[in-house]
């Protein structure tokens, strides 16, 4: 398979957090992706990015905290991540970049 464009809008970038670092270890692969992006269409990004073999794609919605900004209130944006769990055998080193 080949990385189109239509890929990296789908995939905006790794999540690296201690919560995502566990994942890791449970052989999953934790992503910010694009609020329409859909499973199947995860799925098939991550395969031509990284040329690996998914297992299962779960998805979750964080809504934007509101927090003030230069005293005025304001509102971070929504955010969807991917927990994407690779097949055995393969791995993503989100560390070293695409």
């Amino acid at each position: 398979m080949s990385a189109k464009a239509e890929h990296y809008d789908v995939i905006r970038k790794p999540i690296i957090t201690e919560k995502s670092t566990m994942a890791s270890e449970a052989n999953a692969v934790v992503f910010e992706v694009a609020m329409a992006a859909n499973k199947p269409q995860i799925r098939e990004a991550v395969e031509a990015l990284f040329g690996v073999k998914v297992k299962a794609v779960n998805t979750t919605i964080t809504k934007g905290k509101v927090k003030r900004f230069r005293g005025r209130p304001g509102r971070r944006n929504d955010v969807k991540k991917a927990y994407v769990t690779l097949a055995e055998g393969n791995t993503i080193d989100v560390t070293t970049g695409l």
